[in-house]
């Protein structure tokens, strides 16, 4: 207990937050919001366009759209109003909606990005959290193959931008490729096509369970013959030394299925526009047992995987999904995106070491040597700033060192130190704190300097 002014006892909250909910410290926010930044210009530089969406919605826009999963997952409850309401779970399903509501003003096709926030509740683990941001891309109105060659092309582009190493050489991924088409094509051929949604949901759950767990959640919960549900999983295991060994086993096995064989030709447009841009061999890889979770899909999906840490799952995931927006709007709106996973990644990116950690956002700290030089220290601070170069000003006159360990803790880069006298003959004593050197620059010189060595 505590007292408050008038000395009545007053009940101290514990400051906590809910499972699976965090709190971001500027440790952690500087280099989410660097890989924000670095993804959004990949996105910017295809012709993505920024939106937003609310983050309630009527819950009938919500539910129903996912899987029984993410229905289970879905906050919901009955606001001020007396209205249903939901918490979105993913920014897919807000985007269809939006689509569908703003047709009128929106050019075909359409593409956009958005990146916010998404709720479930499901259970907590490494990489897996009930809050957790979303890196969406889609383009809606058109069928075209293009754009799913292009989504391939973004997804591999946002890698690579993220820029991940480890000792000095680019780190792994893959991007696993499938299509919807091959595997209901294949439903097809097996004379089983109603049994599409329950197959699909119990292959999203290979990895985690293994070939005899799905093979009997085949026959018992989607009452598949045993001799079918083996020869699904026969095909979905396939395993080949090569892309191309493994398009030409399912042109033969599919062969006379339009629907299936359209899938496997979309794949290969994707390997071929890869190849011809001099992506390396490796980057695509087919994976036939790869079905994501979500319903609404219905063509080409994508799996993305730190090969350097593969137990933290799909770091970039999505697909063709050409019937979502049909629930809102009676005109066809086809689509196809994919959503990086940025809490996922970073906690990637934690355990593989390669995330920097500072809690300033500027490399430069101005030391207040001489209050009576403060408008000086402004002044070389604006001037630093006008060039780019970002400057935090120690707000009071401390001993040095005092404001040296500051700057330590903080992570700059440099400190500068200016007193009278070093006003005096126009120079300025530069610190820093990588190499532990000190250097002294004339003011006029500074800039230049300091873009050296930052």
């Amino acid at each position: 207990m505590s007292a408050n002014e008038k000395g009545e006892k007053v009940k101290i909250i514990e400051p906590r937050t809910l499972k699976g909910f965090r709190d971001f410290l500027p440790e952690m926010m500087i280099p989410r919001e660097i890989l924000i930044d670095r993804v959004s210009s990949v996105y910017r530089s295809y012709g993505f366009a920024p939106i937003d969406t609310p983050v309630l919605e009527y819950l009938e826009i919500l539910s129903g759209k996912g899987s029984d999963e993410t229905d289970k997952q879905l906050y919901q409850f009955e606001d001020n109003g007396g209205r249903k309401v939901g918490m979105r779970f993913d920014l897919t399903v807000p985007f269809a909606r939006f689509s569908a509501q703003h047709l009128a003003e929106l050019p075909l096709p359409f593409k956009r990005y958005h990146l916010a926030k998404v709720w479930r509740g499901e259970n907590t683990q490494a990489g897996r959290y009930r809050e957790f941001m979303q890196c969406d891309f889609d383009t809606i109105g058109t069928t075209s193959s293009f754009s799913d060659v292009e989504t391939a092309l973004v997804i591999n582009d946002i890698m690579e931008r993220i820029d991940l190493k480890t000792n000095n050489s680019f780190t792994r991924f893959q991007i696993h490729l499938n299509s919807r088409k091959i595997l209901t094509g294949l439903l097809e051929k097996l004379d089983i096509p109603d049994k599409a949604v329950p197959v699909l949901r119990a292959l999203d759950k290979l990895g985690k369970i293994g070939r005899e767990k799905v093979a009997e959640e085949m026959i018992a919960a989607a009452g598949i013959p045993s001799d079918k549900a083996n020869s699904i999983l026969d095909l979905v295991l396939l395993e080949n030394s090569d892309n191309e060994s493994v398009l030409n086993h399912l042109e033969k096995t599919l062969s006379g299925n339009e629907n299936g064989l359209d899938g496997v030709s979309v794949l290969r447009q994707i390997l071929d526009a890869a190849s011809s841009l001099g992506i390396p061999k490796d980057r695509f890889v087919l994976d036939i047992s790869i079905a994501r979770g979500l319903d609404y899909y219905t063509g080409t999906i994508f799996e993305t995987f730190l090969t350097d840490l593969p137990k933290i799952g799909s770091v970039c995931s999505g697909g063709r999904y050409d019937n979502l927006a049909g629930l809102y709007t009676k005109q066809t709106l086809p689509g196809i995106g994919a959503s990086l996973g940025m809490d996922r990644l970073f906690a990637a990116l934690e355990e593989l070491g390669m995330v920097e950690k500072t809690s300033s956002p500027v490399q430069v700290l101005i030391a207040c040597f001489d209050k009576n030089l403060t408008n000086e220290y402004l002044k070389i601070g604006s001037d630093l700033r006008k060039i780019g170069i970002g400057a935090e000003i120690y707000p009071e006159p401390k001993k040095l060192g005092i404001q040296l360990k500051f700057a330590d803790r903080k992570g700059f880069a440099c400190v500068l130190v200016i007193g009278s006298s070093e006003w005096e003959r126009k120079i300025v004593q530069v610190k820093n704190l990588k190499t532990g050197s000190q250097d002294e620059v004339s003011i006029t010189d500074l800039p230049d300097y300091l873009k050296k060595v930052l």
